[in-house]
């Protein structure tokens, strides 16, 4: 089957209409983000139960508007959904009321977590999918008939593939844990939310003194939001190893300082700002900020002790251990005894108690 890409308000708008709203649509999106930090969003593929597929460039003139209020009131059935969202906020404007995401049904459904869309339709259905555009230029145009035929893929079986992972989801009981992470990353995706404490998600910080470490956050936290600010990757600004050593050991000189970043086109262009930051003193918040600390001998027991209930909960529940608690969670929960707030809802319920009582 060959198709064509829809790029006028018209076609949008007589395209669209033949989606019934009252029903789950078959979202997907193609995106670039190699050199910027919001995705760009290329084609919009749309799919319904009866087959009906309509990619929608989104490049097209007036094709946002009707193609937002499709996404607006849609009860999304997407794959791995969490750029795609970001992509839909940024360039529509909205997003779907509801979301099915069939990479977080996989995972409850025992298939696996962080399944691809090739390997969910494999196991689910048995069909073989062609991987060989995933790394196409898709801003260019035209788009090629196979690119075309490869996005359209994506939304064709999704609906087939979504109902073998219900009835998974029924059989072994998770369909209402499913339905609560896919709400909360729909939740989530309504609003950038930064990480008061990039820091301490950083191994090496813990090697780190408070004045080091205040200089890596304040560094981290800059770059979050210069990046996104000028539409940048992180990268771009300062890669990781560059904000490490400039919070290890500040250059004693603006030429120092020039030649760190020399590397980096836009980090040279601010490297005022990043002096200032590196010169500030610790100020009053940086002074009671949670610091990233090695794991002693004693908390490495008791992070075992918390693995293992972990695991012995994965267990009764026949679920992946790293769907039910990453392990950063747990050494959170170990340096400062609060619950985080990721291990809420559905978690909480079920390792509230064990992992309390593994802390003794």
């Amino acid at each position: 089957m060959s198709f064509r890409p829809i790029a006028t308000a018209a076609e949008t708008d007589a395209a669209l209409s033949r989606f019934d709203l009252g029903t789950p649509v078959a979202l997907d999106t193609e995106f670039m983000r190699e050199r910027t930090w919001y995705p760009q969003l290329a084609l919009v593929q749309v799919g319904n139960r009866e087959g009906a597929v309509a990619l929608v460039d989104p490049l097209g003139e007036g094709v946002i508007e009707p193609l937002a209020r499709l996404v607006g009131g849609a009860e999304a059935l997407m794959h791995s959904a969490s750029e795609d969202l970001v992509a839909f906020r940024h360039a529509l404007g909205v997003l779907p009321k509801a979301l099915f995401d069939t990479q977080i049904a996989a995972a409850f459904a025992g298939l696996g977590p962080g399944l691809g869309y090739q390997a969910l339709v494999q196991q689910t259905l048995g069909v073989t999918l062609a991987k060989a555009e995933t790394r196409s230029d898709w801003l260019r145009r035209p788009l090629s008939e196979q690119q075309l035929a490869y996005a359209a893929d994506d939304v064709v079986h999704l609906h087939a593939a979504a109902d073998v992972l219900r009835e998974h989801l029924e059989t072994r009981g998770h369909a209402a844990r499913a339905a609560a992470d896919m709400a909360r990353m729909l939740e989530g995706a309504r609003e950038e939310r930064d990480d008061p404490q990039p820091h301490l998600a950083m191994r090496p910080a813990a090697q780190l003194d408070r004045p080091a470490q205040a200089r890596l956050r304040r560094l981290l936290r800059w770059r979050e939001g210069a990046a996104r600010a000028r539409d940048l990757p992180r990268r771009w600004l300062l890669d990781n190893d560059v904000v490490l050593t400039l919070a290890r050991q500040p250059p004693g000189s603006a030429q120092a300082l020039a030649t760190l970043l020399a590397e980096s086109r836009s980090a040279k262009r601010l490297h005022d700002e990043i002096a200032e930051l590196l010169a500030a003193p610790i100020n009053e918040d940086e002074a009671q900020m949670p610091l990233a600390v090695e794991v002693e001998r004693t908390d490495r027991q008791r992070l075992k002790a918390l693995q293992a209930a972990v695991v012995a909960e994965a267990a009764a529940l026949d679920l992946p251990e790293g769907l039910l608690c990453a392990r950063r969670h747990l050494e959170s929960l170990l340096q400062d005894g609060q619950w985080p707030a990721a291990l809420d809802g559905w978690r909480r319920e079920v390792l509230e108690a064990p992992l309390r009582a593994a802390l003794g």
